[in-house]
């Protein structure tokens, strides 16, 4: 528990991010330096959905935790070296994949247009249009993002918010990033795709509480259930986090937290807020799906100009997982 008063003090106090820099960012940006550039993003990502669709859902997560750990710069993709554990090697990204995707994208648009396209847009990019292919929404774009050189391991840890945080934890990580209790809960809506390590969540079925109890806000039939597909120590199965439909992008994620049936503490949470609860039960009828759609690209396109580097700052990577 004091560990996670630690998490949101340190979120609170140095999660301020600079939004001036968001200014530099312009749909077309590249139309005279690359005009091929977002059809060629397209074109890739079309190609790797075609055969790995399920590869959405990690995408669209890796451009969340790039945005919320130094902005969106793609730091996320930069490997560790000897002297320095990257993000992607912090505990909270082990589980992402996807990034051979944003190379082959990368690969293909530096054929075209040598040393002229961010990883940083790149990434923006591949995941609007991965969401896109899976019936999900879709959103403009603006791009200019340059690419960061730091990437920190530690950063990651404090910056990310975890699976069990409460209402009040995630609202003040959210906060911290220029996001508000709308933009958390529609952002949430992202776990409608994917899925879970069981190790994320085992908590809630066998020892919530320190004494081999569940957790009370979850629905017991949906333990029981979750039980049959993981053990107490279970940290390889996967569980799809929107059963049925956990590769088409639509509402019945909501439908599940309704029924309190959401996998993790932090989808439980959005019942406990009044603002986040209301938008849970509103969406959690297909007439909501419309709404929902929109409201996504309003929140994406927010969280995509979180603390960018723009102008000389940072540099376009020759390749994304070294800096140049």
């Amino acid at each position: 528990m004091a560990f996670c008063k630690q998490i949101l003090v340190f979120l609170v106090l140095v999660g301020i991010f600079n939004t001036c820099n968001a200014q530099g960012l312009k749909l077309g940006f590249y139309k005279k330096t690359c005009p091929s550039a977002e059809a060629i993003v397209k074109k890739e990502t079309a190609n790797i959905m075609s055969v790995a669709p399920t590869l959405a859902a990690p995408i669209l997560r890796m451009h969340f935790h790039d945005c919320f750990v130094r902005g969106c710069d793609a730091s996320i993709l930069l490997n560790s070296t000897t002297n320095n554990q990257a993000e992607k090697d912090s505990f909270p990204n082990l589980s992402l994949r996807g990034y051979g995707s944003i190379d082959r994208v990368k690969s293909a648009v530096e054929k075209k247009c040598p040393g002229v396209v961010s990883c940083a847009d790149i990434l923006a990019l591949v995941a609007r249009d991965a969401v896109q292919l899976l019936n999900g929404a879709s959103w403009p774009v603006p791009l200019g993002r340059r690419d960061g050189n730091v990437s920190n391991s530690t950063e990651a840890l404090f910056n990310l918010p975890p699976p069990f945080f409460n209402i009040t934890q995630l609202k003040a990580s959210f906060a911290s990033k220029g996001l508000n209790a709308k933009d958390l809960v529609v952002l949430s809506g992202g776990h409608t795709i994917g899925t879970s390590h069981c190790s994320s969540f085992t908590n809630r079925l066998y020892n919530f509480t320190g004494v081999g109890d569940s957790d009370p806000s979850l629905d017991l039939n949906y333990v029981a259930r979750l039980k049959t597909r993981c053990s107490a120590t279970d940290t390889t199965t996967l569980v799809e986090m929107d059963p049925g439909s956990f590769k088409t992008f639509d509402t019945e994620y909501y439908t599940l937290v309704a029924k309190r049936r959401g996998l993790f503490t932090s989808d439980a949470a959005l019942l406990a807020d009044s603002e986040t609860r209301a938008y849970v039960t509103s969406h959690a009828t297909p007439q909501g799906s419309k709404d929902f759609l929109k409201d996504f690209a309003k929140s994406m396109v927010k969280m995509g100009k979180i603390g960018v580097l723009t102008g000389s700052q940072g540099e376009i990577r020759k390749t994304c997982g070294f800096v140049n």
